[in-house]
Formats: C-alpha cells, structure tokens, sequence
C-alpha cells in the first residue's frame, strides 16, 4: 500500500484530532520503532489487502443499491424465483411420456420397472402445451409458459444440488443469482432490501449460502424472512424501535458513518464492516415500509382470495407487493417435494399448494401490466427417475434423478408457450437441446440486461461471474 493511505502523526505532544484516538496495529508498529521491516510484515499479514478493491460498479452514485442501468435493454426488471425443493417429479408434471405409460409394471431399459404417470396429460392454450392435470390452473396461462425440458445437473444429492441451482457452484461458496442481481442492476426501493428471500419455517437445504453473496458485499444478500409468522412483527423481527425517536436514530447512524469514515482514512474499506452499516441503514430506512409491504391484510379480499389460504398464496401475494414496490429479486422457498414413495397423494397435496397461487400469481401480474418486466421462474435441483423407487413399497414413488427435469418460466423476456428440448422416450435423460445449471444462469441474467461472461467481479486476483467459466444463453426461447 502506498504512503498516502497513512496519516503520519506526530509522536508526542497531545493532539485533539478524533482520528488519533484510532491507531491501528499497523501504526501502532510503525510508531514504536519496529521500521519498515515490521511495517512490510504487517502489512503482508493483514487480510485487508487480500480484500477485492471495490468494483466500480459498487460505488456508483456511491449507494451500492442505486438502481443501475444494465448492459444492454433488458426486459425483465425483477425476478420472482419460486424454488420447488426437493426435486419435482417432470414425468408427472410437465414432461408428458405416453410411453411410460405404455411400459407402466415391465422393465425398461435394465434400470427397473417402469411408473407410468397416474395422472392425466392435456394439450392448453392455442400452443397446445402439454401439461399435467397436477397444474391445470397454472395450464390455463400455457400461452405465456416457456417450459424447457431438458434441464439436467452434476450431482442428484438434495443439498449439494440446492445450492447449485442458486449459486452455480457445487464446492466453494458463491454468490447466489439473487445477489449478482442487485450487484448488477441495484433495486428500485432504497426502503427495503433489493433481494428478499421468503421461507417458511427453517433454514433450505444448504442454508443461508443459498440466498448469500460470499465474497460480493454484504448489502447484495438476501433477507431471509419467515413468512410461517402469525403476523407481520413476527415475520421481520427487531425493526422497531419503540425507544429512540426516528430522528435520535438518524444521529447515532450518521454518527457511526463518520467514525467509519475516519477507519477508512487509516485503512481501506473493510468488507466486514460496511455491511453491517449498510444492514443497519436498510433496517432504519425500513421501519415505515416493510411493516407494510408484508401485510397482505391491506389487499382487498378477492385477490387474497385469488391467491388461496396457504402458505404458498400468501408467499405469492407478499412477492408480487415486494416486486410492485421495486424489490429487484424474490425467491419463494416451496419445500417438500422429495417423494420416495406414495408419489400420488404426496405430489397431489404438493401440487395443490401452488397451482392456484401461480395462477393467480401469473393473473395478477398480468392485469397490473407488471409480468412483461417481471421474470416468473418455477423448478427445482434435479428430477426424478421414470421407474419405481425400490423401497417405495405397496405404494411406491420415484427415485432422484440428474439427468432430466423440467424448469418453467414466464414474463420478462421469455416467449409464451414455448417448450425448449426434450428427454427420451421415458423421461430418464435429456437428449435434445439440453440445458445445464449454468445455461439456465446464463438465461436468466439475459433476459436483465446481461452478458453473463461480463458480470464479474474481482476476488483474490481473478474475476468471478455467476457461471464460472461455463453457461450459454438458451436463445429460443427468449421474446
């Protein structure tokens, strides 16, 4: 580092400077005679200086959740990703196999015995998309639906994969799609976070590196909320204040600023810390707005009725408010569909609980002119095999499956009834047009404005982007 990041100060007499009063280790060896020597070695010794400088696109305007404008016109301007945990069945949803069907009790293929779907497939919309009786409300907006089938994934272990398809990454921790998100485009409400993440109950498979920004900054991580909470102070805990006024919060938080700022003419900017100021700032900012946005008590009665009375309606309504209100990136946990056995009544209830939230999700969005700039994603880590599961017994189900599942999506930048690849003949592989994790990222960040080989961002030396060194843009089915 160079001399001009060091105030030298005189080594006696008093001095009234209030930066004084903050040596840092650093200064405090220089000062008491160790030289140069120790100097060099502190300094190879602090981790400060393995720290990425900041990127400029973080410092614009300098608030780092300033609404940017992406690389080039993107369509989508928020994304709702409603993450089906567990590994949805694709025979029996969206990815039609007569075949199997047709094979239901024999052999197929040396890998065991075959599980026609129990349930009915019919054509919607003048695309004709072929869709399960399990979505048929959803089935109703098949003209607005790409579904690309050919999806598949490196490792069929719930968490390894859960965190795949939320961070492209299968070891180290990475940042989460939601985070290169709000890294890359800010969000439109300085009052709330630019990404939230909605849960019900504990933490996902993987926990909070699925919604985290790793080595981004801090302030592009996910906001975990409950929304199980009864009420809305029980969803977002802490965030009044009942004992200092708004206006002695104001001061203690500009007062805090300005003792960073003095830490940061002594050193650089510490990770660290600025996010925690920053989680503070977005807590003061937002004490009026949040108890508001997460009260779906204020939407009239129909459209909570639209969206239904389960935890999925109301996780829908809560993200079409956040996206309304400009939060940039919501992701819907939707867990529990892991179905070993007794697939039929277990992916029946699983199902039951979203298809008419996403209807009327997808209706709602429609109607207020909001879902050609807002990006509808359902699916989730891996799919299911086409043959019985072994310990399923009497009343079996279906096996994990890397190899092929299917991934839905609607709005912002996607053509409507559309189906992208396909598996075989019963569903056990991807064999036309297939589509990887990392393909799927690339897409996504398409449709906001970006090239995904361009949204980087430099870590210990090397830039990193959310698909690593992988990824192309599936381009039919992009509007």
């Amino acid at each position: 580092m160079s001399d001009d990041h060091h105030h030298h100060h005189p080594c006696c007499g008093i001095s009234t400077n209030l930066a004084d009063y903050f040596l840092t280790r650093r200064q405090f060896l220089n000062r008491v005679g160790m030289g140069l020597g120790g100097l060099s070695l502190a300094a190879l010794l602090d981790p400060l200086n393995l720290v990425a400088a900041p990127n400029d696109i973080v410092t614009s305007a300098g608030n780092p959740l300033a609404p940017r404008a992406p690389q080039f016109a993107g369509k989508a301007k928020a994304v709702i990703h409603i993450f089906a945990q567990g590994a949805p069945s694709h025979v029996d949803t969206w990815d039609y196999k007569p075949m199997l069907t047709k094979m239901n009790n024999k052999t197929i293929g040396g890998d065991g015995v075959a599980m026609g779907s129990p349930f009915k497939f019919s054509p919607y919309g003048k695309s004709g998309l072929e869709v399960s009786e399990l979505f048929a409300k959803t089935a109703a907006h098949a003209d607005d639906l790409a579904v690309i089938k050919s999806m598949y994934t490196d490792i069929p272990a719930h968490e390894v994969a859960t965190v795949f398809m939320n961070t492209g990454s299968l070891r180290i921790a990475k940042p989460s799609l939601g985070a290169w998100t709000v890294y890359g485009l800010g969000s439109e409400n300085q009052n709330l976070p630019g990404f939230i993440s909605l849960r019900t109950g504990g933490l996902p498979p993987g926990g909070a590196t699925n919604y985290g920004s790793a080595f981004l900054p801090g302030v592009y991580q996910g906001t975990s909320v409950n929304t199980q909470a009864q009420n809305v102070q029980q969803m977002i805990q802490n965030i009044r204040n009942n004992y200092v006024s708004k206006a002695e919060q104001r001061r203690q938080l500009d007062f805090i600023h300005s003792l960073n700022s003095i830490h940061e003419e002594n050193l650089q900017k510490d990770a660290a810390l600025e996010s925690r100021l920053q989680a503070s700032e977005i807590a003061f900012r937002m004490q009026a707005e949040a108890t508001d946005v997460f009260d779906i008590n204020k939407e009239p009665a129909d459209v909570r009725a639209a969206y239904g009375n389960s935890q999925a309606g109301k996780q829908l309504l809560i993200a079409r408010r956040l996206v309304e209100r400009g939060v940039r990136f919501v992701q819907v946990w939707h867990t529990g569909w892991d179905h070993h056995q007794d697939l039929e009544d277990r992916i029946t209830a699983k199902a039951g609980e979203i298809d008419q939230p996403l209807a009327a999700l997808l209706t709602d969005l429609k109607q207020r002119g909001l879902l050609d700039s807002t990006l509808v994603i359902w699916g989730g880590e891996f799919g299911r095999k086409p043959t019985k599961d072994k310990n399923g017994g009497e009343n079996p189900g279906r096996d994990h499956n890397a190899k092929a599942f299917s991934v839905v999506m609607a709005g912002g930048g996607v053509k409507g009834g559309v189906v992208h690849g396909a598996t075989d003949e019963f569903g056990a592989a991807a064999v036309k047009d297939k589509v990887h994790v990392h393909d799927l990222h690339a897409t996504i960040l398409q449709c906001m404005g970006f090239d995904h080989t361009k949204l980087t961002y430099r870590f210990n030396g090397r830039d990193f982007r959310l698909t690593d060194v992988a990824g192309n843009v599936v381009k039919p089915i992009l509007a």
